[in-house]
């Protein structure tokens, strides 16, 4: 919600004016509002109102005819938010952004909300398939959200890494210098080159370049930092990612942290890119010797280094994946190296997806928006979900799943009426309330009859354990975005580092929706090792 009142006193001042561009409502509702006839007349006076505002009207939601502040339930309030967006709809339109405020001196529950919807012309943003999610890896401090930041920006940074404070989400991550969780950027592409954001921290301005580019590149940029790899495994297993990329510092080399996450990266078949980062930090005999690092590192897994300086973008797009992976030197400081990264994200084609299944969705994060409820945020994994489609979100903790509808989507802040597989989105929903969502929990169509899952057979490769697996380890299994205590059960009761072999896996605390061919990581202290799912055991049988 927000604090500053004065674009909702502005709009209440200048008022409600003939052939203008604001419109008063105490709120609007399905039952009167969208009858017959009345849809037709209010989607008209709607247009009319868009157009004299010159492709943008304001409804203030919540007052009187005459501009004072009457209030309305957050229930109501949603509702008028959906009618809203349906009459925006029918008048070729869509509502750009909207903005609340408690009615009154108390919390919004007690004296209501008002509210600020702007309207702009034409219709919701049409996504395409021309959009990739690449995932950062890499040890801390070797520059992942430096070099993102640069890369969504076009800035240079200032060698004190600057433009890193363009992904970062919490105050301490800025104060500390480090990622502690999660974060998101987005940049793209046109017939003229990069579409850039102008100021990251505005929501606005994500929105911008969601809206004007032609091509899109996502990232996940997750955690660097030891204490928080069960974080950055949720990043590289939880998303459905086209490509990963993996940051090595000149002036440090690769790590064990560095090996860790490419071992992820590969394990999960994701073709990957790797950066040689901050070679201006670095003297040239220095960064030529980790660059034989890195390739010495990919040789050691068979891969197959790729060295962009010398092969070129063309070929590099081209033999990306398969055993080949590229490697680029840069630096965010001087600019080294970057245009080859735009030239390469512009050109890479977008991984072949799911998305004529049916829509899947594992949740990762949730949220309650006033006048709006919870949202579920995750990228779809399969599929395409509408605004108004009913859902069931699940299971629960007694393994059940709730019927939901959508309400609306979001996409990097930018309002869409649909989206399919490969998107990072947020979804609203009615039915469900925040606080019963969970990450791990799955949105899917209400005709699919899920089944929560308590145990799976998988086959599994240990690629680390100090001794062997025995009957009853309990690492942390994640697969999709959950990350749950499991207990294993292996076939023969034992399995050796470098072993690969069949276990049933048993969660410890909870269900969820397993199915076949999903692919996971579990890791225990210094055990880690990688798995494929081949048969589920349905937690009501």
């Amino acid at each position: 919600m927000s604090a500053d009142r004065a674009a909702l006193r502005r709009a209440i001042e200048r008022g409600e004016e003939e052939g203008g561009r604001i419109e008063f409502k105490t709120r609007l509702s399905r039952a009167i509002h969208l009858a017959d006839g009345r849809m037709e007349s209010l989607a008209a006076q709607l247009r009319h109102r868009v157009l004299s505002g010159d492709g943008e009207a304001l409804y203030v939601v919540g007052v009187d005819d005459d501009g004072g502040i009457a209030g309305i339930s957050p229930s109501e309030f949603s509702e008028s938010m959906d009618v809203l967006s349906l009459l925006a709809e029918e008048a070729d339109a869509h509502i750009g952004d909207v903005e609340t405020w408690s009615a009154g001196d108390g919390p919004a529950e007690e004296s209501g909300l008002v509210g600020l919807a702007t309207v702009r012309e034409g219709a919701m943003l049409e996504t395409d398939d021309e959009h990739i999610v690449v995932g950062t890896a890499g040890h801390v401090d070797h520059g992942k959200s430096t070099l993102v930041g640069s890369l969504v920006t076009g800035e240079d940074d200032d060698g004190e890494g600057g433009t890193r404070s363009f992904l970062d989400v919490q105050p301490h991550e800025v104060e500390r210098g480090l990622s502690a969780d999660l974060s998101y950027a987005v940049y793209g592409f046109d017939d003229d080159g990069p579409v850039r954001m102008d100021n990251p921290h505005r929501k606005s301005d994500r929105a911008r370049v969601v809206e004007e580019a032609d091509r899109l590149v996502s990232f996940v940029d997750t955690v660097g930092h030891e204490p928080w790899l069960r974080t950055t495994i949720r990043g590289l297993v939880g998303q459905k990612l086209d490509y990963g990329l993996v940051v090595v510092a000149a002036d440090d080399g690769p790590t064990k942290t560095t090996r860790e996450h490419l071992g992820i990266l590969l394990a999960m078949d994701l073709p990957t890119i790797v950066a040689v980062t901050k070679v201006d930090a670095a003297p040239d005999d220095r960064v030529a010797e980790v660059e034989r690092e890195v390739e010495s590192m990919l040789r050691n897994v068979e891969q197959t280094p790729l060295r962009v300086d010398r092969h070129g973008v063309a070929t590099a797009v081209d033999e990306v994946g398969d055993g080949v992976v590229p490697v680029v030197s840069t630096s965010a400081v001087t600019g080294r190296g970057m245009t080859d990264l735009d030239r390469f994200f512009e050109a890479l084609p977008k991984r072949a997806s799911s998305a004529d299944g049916e829509f899947r969705m594992y949740l990762d994060r949730s949220y309650d928006v006033k006048g709006v409820g919870a949202v579920a945020s995750g990228t779809i994994q399969s599929g395409r979900v509408e605004a108004g489609d009913d859902l069931l979100v699940g299971p629960m903790a007694d393994g059940s799943f709730r019927e939901v509808e959508v309400r609306s989507i979001e996409m990097h802040y930018h309002r869409v009426d649909r989206a399919r597989a490969g998107r990072i989105v947020g979804i609203a929903l009615k039915g469900v309330a925040e606080s019963e969502l969970e990450r791990g929990m799955v949105l899917v169509p209400r005709a699919s009859e899920p089944r929560a899952v308590e145990s799976f057979d998988a086959e599994v490769m240990v690629l680390n354990h100090p001794t062997r697996i025995r009957d009853g380890y309990e690492p942390v299994v994640h697969l999709e975005t959950l990350s749950e205590a499991a207990v294993f059960h292996p076939e023969g009761g034992q399995l050796l580092p470098g072993d690969t072999g069949e276990t049933e896996v048993e969660f410890k605390f909870r269900s969820y929706l397993v199915e076949e061919g999903q692919r996971f990581v579990f890791r225990e202290g210094r055990s880690k090792g990688v798995g494929t799912v081949t048969g589920v055991n349905y937690a009501d049988d």
